[in-house]
């Protein structure tokens, strides 16, 4: 459904070069990127700002034109069929709006079915599970100026489907967003990829929208694919671990070890003690621990997915560091 080879977008800049003097640098913002996304896939494609994210998308959707590369979306060229491709695309920008900002909600729908030529049946087919999904009835009379921000987004998301597109870009579609909406538009989006019908690439500083949606993972950093998998993947990659915290009746007997596991934490005199699992599967650690000693309570801990990224983001910039000294 989307292909891109070697993909790269450079921007020229004037940056100061003395005091009356300004030199023109080239500052790659997309560098090299090679990636193939199938059709049904959700796809989080995540890196820190200036990574190349948007851009990427622009690309993508036929707003830039690439600097080299290919790339293709729906078996078209984004820039040269834009028009075409529009047709096949929904795009939700969170800084941005399709919807006509003085027209009630349900007017900007009615106008977006002439806008794309959607069939009657259809466009009230679409309507109707997007209002039931995202609880729009509330307020389809009201104008786009005077929605929340949560109820603008859900009508956007709306906007971006009522022609059936086949690849849905989101670029930060939370942001901003209180606990309620946020909830409602991941259940919306875990809904819309569990059908299959629509290839979805989602941009977001919301790690925890990915971890809800995408099985798929990609993480770019200064315009380069650092890691293209699955969220397991990288936490195996980059050294995360799960974590087994006990409250005990009683300390460990001294010398006390858990085979596969390391002793990271004691407290509140050694009745509460917290186990990096590092090669040895979560069930087993319980079991062997219960054994050995009087358990009162405890829990096993996720790794969390901002720290795993930030250690790759930091190994990156590492490399990208020596890669300079050496060329240097």
């Amino acid at each position: 459904m989307i292909e891109m080879k070697n993909l790269r977008k450079d921007f020229p800049v004037r940056v100061k070069a003395g005091r009356f003097r300004r030199e023109k640098r080239v500052l790659t913002a997309v560098d090299g990127v090679s990636l193939s996304i199938a059709a049904g896939e959700m796809v989080g494609y995540i890196g820190p700002n200036g990574a190349g994210k948007s851009t990427t998308l622009k690309m993508l959707t036929g707003v830039l034109a690439p600097s080299a590369g290919e790339v293709s979306v729906c078996g078209l060229s984004p820039v040269a069929q834009r028009t075409r491709l529009a047709l096949r695309i929904g795009v939700v920008f969170g800084q941005r709006s399709q919807l006509w900002w003085d027209l009630p909600l349900r007017e900007s729908f009615r106008l977006l079915k002439h806008v794309y030529r959607v069939p009657a049946a259809e466009h009230e087919t679409r309507l109707r599970r997007c209002r039931e999904l995202l609880d729009l009835d509330a307020f389809m009379e009201t104008p786009v100026r005077q929605l929340s921000l949560g109820q603008r987004m859900r009508g956007e998301l709306t906007a971006a489907l009522l022609h059936g597109p086949e690849v849905l870009f989101l670029d930060e579609p939370t942001i901003g967003l209180d606990v309620v909406s946020k909830q409602a538009v991941r259940s919306f989006l875990g809904e819309l990829g569990r059908g299959g019908d629509v290839t979805l690439v989602l941009t977001t500083h919301d790690l925890a929208d990915i971890e809800r949606l995408c099985k798929r993972l990609v993480v770019i950093d200064h315009g380069r694919v650092v890691h293209d998998g699955t969220i397991e993947d990288l936490h195996s990659r980059y050294g995360s671990r799960r974590r087994l915290v006990a409250d005990l009746d009683s300390p460990l007997p001294p010398g006390f070890a858990l085979p596969g596991a390391v002793l990271s934490t004691v407290e509140a005199d050694g009745h509460r003690v917290t186990f990096t699992l590092e090669s040895i599967a979560a069930g087993a650690a319980v079991a062997a621990l219960v054994n050995a000693a009087s358990v009162r309570d405890l829990s096993v801990i996720e790794p969390d997915i901002e720290d795993v990224v930030a250690r790759l983001y930091r190994c990156s910039i590492t490399s990208t560091a020596q890669d300079g000294s050496s060329a240097s």
